[in-house]
């Protein structure tokens, strides 16, 4: 129901365990089995007292995680991902703005089980003027000139902060989040908050 980044308890000694003990061993055994993997190779991690452990692989970004870590990079993501498919990644220098980015997504009402589509959707323009912010239609549809809700989950605002302030990133996300609505639209309030305390 949405991600931030960065996430303090990803230090570079964490980024570099997870690098030697899961993500090459993984990419060394697809090669040794003779499926080299080439692509965004997503990997969902859960931090328990023994470290890392791995949840899911996916061959996608993920989402939200996505709107997240993308508005960060400094690189482009097309260089990234023609590298990537071209097999010259090693030659790319990621560089990340120092930033933050907070991601809340508006739900329709009994997602993840059953819920009602077609809810006209407001306040989007108003949120398309304020500076810092995105929003990413994962659940719409245009229906006669309208926006109008098409999924579970379906808007995902993001903020994005430049400098070392999470806080005031959470409270934009959360800012624009509530001048849109919808019929039945919901939304998690702590997005972020667990950061904070680190």
């Amino acid at each position: 129901m949405g991600a931030y980044a960065p996430a303090p308890i990803v230090t570079s000694s964490l980024m570099k365990q997870v690098e030697k003990e899961i993500i090459r061993p993984t990419l060394d055994g697809m090669r040794t089995d003779g499926k080299p993997y080439k692509g965004c190779l997503y990997v969902g991690l859960m931090m328990t007292p023994d470290g890392p452990k791995v949840v899911e692989f996916n061959c996608r970004l993920g989402d939200p995680e996505t709107q997240v870590v993308v508005p960060l990079l400094e690189t482009d993501l097309y260089e990234l991902l023609h590298a990537c498919a071209a097999g010259t990644l090693g030659s790319i220098k990621l560089k990340h703005h120092k930033a933050s980015a907070v991601c809340v997504v508006i739900a329709s009402r009994g997602y993840p089980d059953t819920y009602e589509t077609g809810k006209p959707i407001s306040g989007l323009d108003s949120v398309a003027t304020e500076t810092g912010v995105v929003v990413f239609h994962a659940g719409t549809r245009l229906e006669n000139g309208k926006i109008v809700s098409s999924g579970g989950r379906v808007l995902g605002v993001t903020a994005v902060g430049f400098g070392d302030d999470l806080e005031g990133t959470i409270n934009s996300a959360y800012s624009a989040v509530k001048k849109i609505s919808f019929d039945g639209a919901y939304y998690r309030s702590d997005i972020g908050r667990k950061a904070l305390a680190h």
